[in-house]
This record gives C-alpha cells, structure tokens and sequence, in this order.
C-alpha cells in the first residue's frame, strides 16, 4: 500500500519547463495512482500561463483534485508529507524539513531527465543529511536501470488553426532565444519543400518577427518567405500543444518537457537542450541520439545528428536541412520503433510509487 499524500516543490527556473514537468507529474500521481498530491509553486504568474483556472490571491486552491500552494518565505509548512518530491534541486524551506523530521517523511530529489550512462549508477542513491533525513537521487531516463519517463495520459486536443490545412510539410517551432532561428528559417525559405511553420506566441515570436522585417507578430497572423510560410498560434495549453506535436510531421522543441511529450508524440523531432557551461548539454544531446536512434543507418544518423549539433550551435544551413529532409521517412520509422521500445518500460510517475513503496 503506496504512502497516499506527497508534496511536490517546484521552483520556476526557466520559463515553462519545470511547472510543465511538475503539474504533469502531480496530475499522473493524481489521476493514475490515487495519491493526494500538493503543488508548491513559488512563481505561480508563470503557473498560470499552463493552469488558466489558477487564482493568484489565493494561498492555496484545489484544481482538477490538486492543492496547489503558494511557495513563499511566510508559508505553512508545518505540514510535511509522507513523501516529498524535491524538483530539480531547487531547495527546501528550512521550517518543512523540520516538519519532514517529525513525520519520517521520504525525500526524493527528482533530476532532470538524461541519457548519459552515469545516470544509472548515481539513480536512487541515499545521501544523509545532517539533520538526520536521507535524501534520495531519484534519475529520469531510458533504460530500464533509470527512473523512467514522464507519460501522462496522452490526450491530445488539436489546436484552432486560422486557416485550413496546407496540404505541406507541416512543422512546429518552439525553441531556446539563441537558436540560431533566423538561419533555420533562411534554410527552410530557400529549401526544396514547401513547410507550414506552426509557432506559438512564445518569446521566440520577436526572432521570427524580426526576420520578416517586423517589429511583432500577432496571434492569427500568416507571413510567407520563398517557401516558407509562418502561422502564430496563440499560448497553448498542454493538451493543446501535444495537439499540434501529433499535427505537424517535424517538431523543433526544447527542454524536458516539451522534448518528452515530442517524443510520445512519434513525430520525427528536432531537440535543443538548455545550454550549459562546458559544452554539457552537448554530451546530453549525444548521449540521446546515440541511445534514442540506435537501430539507425549510418546515412540516417548523420543526418539527425548533423541537424542536431547546428541547432545546438549558432549556424543552421540549407545543405544540412535538406539532407535531414531526404532521410524524414527513416527518422520517422527510426522514432516509431524507438516510442514502442519505451512503451514497453514503465513510466516514471509508477517507477516513483514503487520506489517509495519498497523504501
């Protein structure tokens, strides 16, 4: 019998990756294992852009069978938990690891989701703390050895497009500011293949805006260039944004959350992680490709890394988007073959329970 109330602490980083990871967390935990789940949030006017219904006033609400609580210096946290989802190291209040002593409460630091192989030898190790509790390393990842990955009940609502559907390549657009933005859509205007280019009104829109000579675009609006035409989406929930991944036949996405429902999505995709000191979110993006796309011809993964690597990178060109182009049928069977592989494993909201449970 699994602990039956967990507290999940997320801290806004990066605009919508974090709350996009948690709330789907807290809603799997919810929803699929019957658990009663607390969100603390401490930036809830960024929480509000993926939970419309969210009150600002309040200090804690009940949506969709989730508290939500407003993570601030003055909160209660007297009240600790049975277990304890630390998000992505962000820290806890001092007053609830006290509480945490008190009720023998298991503390679980969930990392961000990697492909890299120390992953595995550093997954589910305790660390002792000084007051008494043990934290647990809890990994995100592809192998039966990690904690799995995220699959909330894929329910995808299409998105209200402006116009019909163009009978063309059809492509999504959501990315980091310093992608290299401008070059792809360069790439792509003077490319063989006419692509409709879906992009939501994220802070990518001003790049996009700037390279049609514009200083915004609005939501609705359609502007063309060679063969590239661009529609803007308005901010979309995420049922509504795994809508449009399922519509497009390539998506460029970022981040963890995103890139993980891109992937159950079984499109063909293009990721960018969040860039690092060092150049490590290029050997987290090796690592992906190489684990993710195993199975495929040396011609294919060429293909898929050398897109990869440039839009990791500050330069996108023509050369490298059209030889991706060529090899798009064999990256879709290659993403097929390698969702249904991870299909097979358990996710990690149930890799989670059963961890707490043999605890």
């Amino acid at each position: 019998m699994h602990k039956k109330n967990w507290d999940i602490f997320c801290k806004v980083v990066d605009n919508f990756g974090d709350i996009g990871v948690c709330w789907r967390l807290a809603q799997q935990l919810s929803y699929t294992h019957h658990i009663s789940v607390r969100l603390w949030v401490d930036d809830l006017q960024v929480a509000l852009r993926l939970i419309p219904t969210l009150n600002l006033a309040l200090p804690t609400q009940m949506i969709a069978g989730i508290e939500i609580a407003h993570w601030h210096d003055h909160a209660d946290f007297s009240q600790a938990a049975a277990v304890l989802i630390e998000a992505f190291s962000c820290g806890l209040p001092a007053p609830y690891q006290h509480a945490m002593q008190a009720h023998s409460s298991q503390w679980i630091n969930l990392e961000y989701l990697s492909a890299e192989s120390w992953v595995e030898n550093f997954h589910q190790k305790p660390s002792p703390q000084q007051n008494g509790l043990t934290r647990y390393f809890y990994f995100p990842g592809f192998t039966n050895k990690t904690g799995g990955v995220l699959n909330f009940g894929y329910h995808p609502i299409r998105p209200v497009f402006s116009h019909p559907e163009p009978p063309t390549l059809k492509l999504s657009l959501f990315c980091y500011p310093h992608a290299p933005i401008r070059q792809l859509l360069d790439a792509i205007a003077n490319g063989d293949a006419p692509v409709h280019c879906y992009i939501p009104n994220t802070s990518t829109l001003n790049h996009v805006a700037h390279y049609f000579g514009r200083t915004h675009l609005e939501v609705g609006q359609i502007v063309e260039s060679g063969r590239l035409t661009v529609e803007v989406l308005p901010f979309l929930s995420q049922a509504e944004y795994d809508g449009l991944l399922a519509h497009c036949d390539i998506n460029f996405v970022r981040g963890e959350d995103s890139w993980v429902r891109a992937i159950w999505a079984n499109k063909p995709f293009i990721w960018q992680p969040y860039l690092q000191e060092d150049n490590a979110h290029i050997e987290k993006l090796n690592a992906f490709l190489k684990q993710f796309y195993a199975s495929a011809t040396t011609e294919t993964f060429s293909a898929i890394q050398d897109m990869h690597h440039q839009w990791a990178s500050e330069d996108i060109t023509t050369e490298v988007w059209l030889a991706y182009l060529a090899q798009l049928e064999a990256v879709k069977l290659q993403t097929q073959s390698a969702n249904q592989a991870l299909q097979q494993q358990p996710d990690l909201a149930s890799k989670l329970v059963i961890f707490c449970n043999n605890l």
